[in-house]
């Protein structure tokens, strides 16, 4: 057991089909398996640390998310190395998914690191990083 990492992170999704298909390539790009699927859920796993989709129930999806409000403001990944963020940017391109800040991507984070911003289908701002 590694005391302190993640054991796993659970986002509840407005459209788990759009989320599924949003989040399957990219975190099988970063190195992550399908681990688990059922009706209103999937997760992909890397090591011991996975990540978890639940459909919402309809009564709840009254209030939209926003990462600006209370809670998580956005995701953020290791990449293998510059070239693979510029690979990513590509299938984002293909996928019709927009960069963020494109007027000072690569460095939108500050100068020390080579990153890229983005969105999922529900507008959690995914973050993908190297040195």
């Amino acid at each position: 057991m590694s005391k302190g990492l993640f054991h796993h992170v659970e986002i509840y999704v407005s459209d788990l089909e759009k989320s599924i298909q949003f989040w399957g390539w990219l975190l099988e790009e970063l190195g992550c398996s399908l681990y688990q699927g059922w009706e209103q859920g999937r997760s992909w796993k890397i090591d011991d640390t996975y990540i978890v989709f639940v459909q919402i129930e309809e009564r709840f999806m009254d209030v939209a998310y926003h990462r600006c409000r209370t809670g998580l403001n956005h995701l953020a990944f290791h990449a293998e190395s510059r070239q693979h963020i510029n690979d990513i940017i590509g299938k984002l391109k293909d996928k019709g998914i927009p960069v963020l800040y494109p007027e000072q991507h690569p460095y939108a984070g500050g100068t020390k690191h080579y990153a890229v911003y983005f969105e999922d289908p529900d507008r959690i701002k995914v973050e993908l990083v190297t040195p």
